[in-house]
């Protein structure tokens, strides 16, 4: 986001501890405390949770650095539950709670819609989660306190930034597609869209493919170690990368003129956020020793769906700037 959105509020709302905002934040930050105290106990050493055979008994240097990065990204958590309920997160600026805010849903939004459909797979025979070896990655019982925790966190924070963001910027979204007005660079706009739909292809076609258990572009080591997550995660990535691009192509056309203008930008948040985030996170993986690292083919999926989410998210910034600078001319 652009400083232009970063001023005091635009409307006669303001964050204050009513207590439903109080509730959301109390339970947003408990949801934390399984998953930091687990990270902790890894760091410190601790096997609670880890099977014998496990690959993360091979790799300890690494896995304490890995631990110590994500004890820091649920610790953000906290913050920003704290920073969209008290009256002096309405004077931080934009992109110091945008950034950390679009990589949160980008992370959070795939494991909570992930892991509800991974566990009725799994409940229909799904393959475990297993290391290359068949030995288990984890106890089952982590994956459901950690990802439990997650989907809390998501369904906390979700509604706290919603009622953040209607406090400080509701008018950018007010009406219906139809409208809007075109803006000076609606052909520079239309040109992104378009080119962000074109770099979609490869990558949905892709993950549509691993999905249906197509082989092509993966090792042996990812063949052997394809579980119900795997095939889930590939369709879901699907669906976001078809979001963010249904979002850009709604804004930069006027598309859907019928439609709440909340709803292209709610499509373009969430799904250039998991493109972006969840690709970056696949991509990174590996640096722990633990993951194997992707093929070429995989590499080439996971850059298409960043580009595709960054392309996108620009398009987001510039419309609400536009929309920002065209109200501000209204009020002088």
């Amino acid at each position: 986001m652009t400083q232009t959105l970063a001023p005091a509020p635009e409307t006669d709302h303001a964050v204050g501890p009513g207590r439903s905002r109080r509730a959301l934040r109390a339970v947003a930050i408990v949801s934390c405390v399984p998953y930091l105290s687990l990270k902790a106990a890894w760091i410190a050493g601790s096997r609670i949770g880890i099977p014998d055979g496990s690959s993360l008994l091979e790799h300890r240097a690494s896995i304490v650095v890995a631990n110590s990065v994500t004890v820091l990204m649920d610790a953000a958590v906290i913050a920003l539950a704290l920073l969209l309920t008290r009256p002096w997160g309405l004077r931080v600026p934009a992109w110091l709670l945008v950034l950390p805010a679009w990589v949160a849903t980008g992370l959070l939004a795939p494991i909570m819609a992930g892991f509800p459909i991974q566990l009725v797979v799994d409940a229909l025979g799904g393959p475990a989660h297993t290391t290359a070896g068949g030995e288990p990655f984890l106890d089952a019982w982590v994956f459901g306190v950690v990802y439990t925790g997650f989907i809390v966190q998501g369904l906390t924070l979700g509604p706290l930034l919603v009622l953040y963001a209607r406090d400080r910027w509701g008018r950018l979204w007010e009406g219906r597609v139809w409208e809007l007005p075109v803006g000076l660079i609606a052909g520079a706009q239309r040109a992104v869209a378009v080119a962000a739909a074109g770099c979609a292809l490869p990558p949905l076609i892709a993950h549509l493919l691993w999905a249906c258990g197509g082989t092509a572009g993966l090792e042996e080591t990812h063949l052997a170690d394809r579980t119900s997550g795997f095939y889930v995660m590939a369709a879901l990535s699907a669906v976001f990368l078809a979001m963010a691009v249904t979002g850009g192509l709604l804004l930069a056309f006027r598309r859907g003129r019928a439609l709440p203008v909340g709803l292209p930008l709610a499509l373009a948040w969430v799904g250039s956020a998991a493109a972006v985030c969840w690709a970056g996170w696949l991509s990174l993986a590996p640096l722990t020793d633990v993951a194997d690292a992707p093929t070429p083919l995989m590499n080439l999926a996971y850059a298409g769906q960043m580009i595709v989410g960054i392309l996108v998210a620009c398009l987001g910034v510039h419309f609400l700037a536009e929309r920002s600078a065209s109200r501000n001319r209204r009020t002088a």
